[in-house]
């Protein structure tokens, strides 16, 4: 077998890539002040003005956390992902939707070999204690308390036929209380956990934390590309080639990831929730994708640790700022692949390309470029959105473009609304649908008439297609092509 693929295998590469790597050995305080620095540095997405796509990022100076490093930004730039995947930046869902559908199975390995268990902490260790052991910053100094953002969590059904992982957002609430936020409906580890409440049991998960962006990118797809019974793991193998190593828990009935930084082993209590921010009483949880701080949880999960397992050199936590566009790589390229698998079978060879920008976080927005070749496919592009909006309910905007026009770069897509557009024409709107509860706006004070509860939206296409017929009145100033342009930058 080839070098064995891990977080540290990603970033001995990207050292070698001008601009795509820096660390700092300069004292920074996990509490707001490493999410702060970052934002500047390399954020992007919908955080806070100023900020910029910058490299990825490690703190090697953690205040309070001597022998831990702090990795952020690995996914912050669609250009970087297409580097670590060795593709085009802008082909990325096209290839995730592929590593779908050819899937390498993970493997187990021993204790021995598994890196992530090299140092084992028990909760019944007399000094036992969470917050001390892992670096997890907060995002603002408003947050419900430190959180872990890039931990995924390996779960089962109780009768172990069924494994799946998921990213939840999870906050460090005393020595060995994690708060767990699972999304209503969708995710399969919620299922499962809903499982083994019914049998009064406590269901039994690890928490990886430190992982290569094969994984990181493949754990987020959802249904209905990765129906219940997938595992997403098996795109990550696909991605990188190589199947993803398994080892037992040391301390509960569960699997960890063998080659990651930190594993924590716990137990998702039944019955039995607490308030996100009972420690610091903020009302707020975290900054979360659409670029707002999301109102802290009544009512979270609670997660009883029973052991943490680490690396003995220096161990990696790695975290990522809620609206930065390290979540939109996260959440928007297997969006992409999910879209481009449904318009592929239905209507095949319409839809060119996909792209769901940093604007929308992800989720939120998706931008579909089409190529009509006749005059019956007028009305296909319409069809490609309703299919786009029943791939992702999340989703709440689709922007149609031609496939003259470049759907990675805003001010072209915009040009597009500016002059192919007429809004009494190409707006269509699709009140009182399922959405995701973190926008802002989805709020019965706003619209009462359509909006019932928090999570509903009205669902928007803009369709900034030429027609057919008048397609030769918008054809673009054609300049003349000049092959070997580049020399003159010589």
């Amino acid at each position: 077998m080839s070098e064995l693929y891990d977080l540290r295998k990603v970033l001995a590469e990207l050292k070698e890539m001008p601009g795509q790597y820096h660390e700092t050995d300069e004292l920074v305080d996990p509490h707001a002040e490493l999410a702060g620095v970052y934002r500047y540095i390399g954020a992007g997405g919908t955080i806070m003005r100023p900020t910029q796509e910058g490299p990825a990022m490690m703190f090697n100076n953690v205040k309070g956390f001597p022998d831990t490093r702090v990795l952020t930004g690995i996914l912050a730039s669609r250009r970087r992902v297409g580097k670590i995947f060795h593709h085009d930046y802008q082909t990325l869902g096209r290839l995730l939707k592929d590593s779908v559908q050819n899937p390498v199975k993970p493997v187990k390995v021993s204790q021995k070999k598994a890196p992530a268990q090299e140092v084992i902490h028990l909760a019944t260790d007399e000094d036992f204690d969470i917050r001390k052991i892992l670096a997890a910053p907060t995002n603002t100094e408003y947050d419900a308390g430190p959180y872990i953002t890039m931990g995924v969590v390996y779960g089962s059904d109780p009768d172990k036929t069924m494994s799946d992982v998921t990213i939840h957002r999870m906050v460090l609430e005393d020595k060995d209380t994690i708060g767990m936020y699972i999304m209503p409906g969708g995710r399969h580890i919620g299922h499962f956990q809903k499982q083994y409440e019914a049998l009064n049991k406590p269901m039994p998960v690890t928490i990886n934390i430190g992982l290569d962006p094969a994984i990181s990118i493949g754990t987020t797809f959802e249904p209905p590309t990765t129906p219940l019974g997938y595992n997403e793991l098996w795109i990550a193998g696909a991605l990188r080639n190589q199947p993803v190593q398994l080892v037992d828990g040391v301390a509960v009935d569960e699997v960890g990831l063998a080659r990651a930084e930190f594993v924590i082993e716990a137990e998702i209590l039944p019955h039995e929730t607490i308030r996100e921010d009972i420690n610091t009483n903020t009302g707020k949880a975290m900054p979360e994708f659409p670029g707002y701080n999301g109102d802290a949880n009544p009512a979270v999960n609670v997660l009883k640790v029973k052991a943490i397992t680490h690396r003995k050199d220096r161990p990696i936590m790695q975290t990522t700022i809620g609206p930065s566009e390290e979540h939109v790589s996260m959440a928007g390229i297997p969006t992409e692949a999910s879209i481009l698998d449904l318009v592929d079978k239905a209507i095949p060879g319409k839809v060119v390309n996909v792209y769901n920008p940093p604007a929308g976080g992800g989720k939120f927005m998706t931008i579909l470029q089409i190529h009509k070749e006749t005059d019956a496919d007028e009305g296909i592009q319409r069809q490609a959105a309703i299919l786009a909006l029943s791939a992702f309910k999340e989703l709440k905007t689709v922007i149609l473009v031609d496939d003259d026009v470049d759907i990675f770069d805003m001010n072209d897509v915009m040009w597009t609304l500016n002059t192919r557009f007429q809004g009494d024409q190409d707006i269509i709107v699709l009140p009182g649908m399922r959405n995701h509860p973190l926008d802002p706006s989805e709020r019965p004070e706003y619209d009462p008439k359509s909006i019932r509860v928090r999570g509903m939206s009205c669902k928007t296409i803009l369709d900034g297609t030429v027609p057919f017929d008048l397609k030769d009145q918008f054809e673009r100033a054609q300049f003349k092509e000049v092959p070997d342009w580049e020399k003159y930058l010589k």
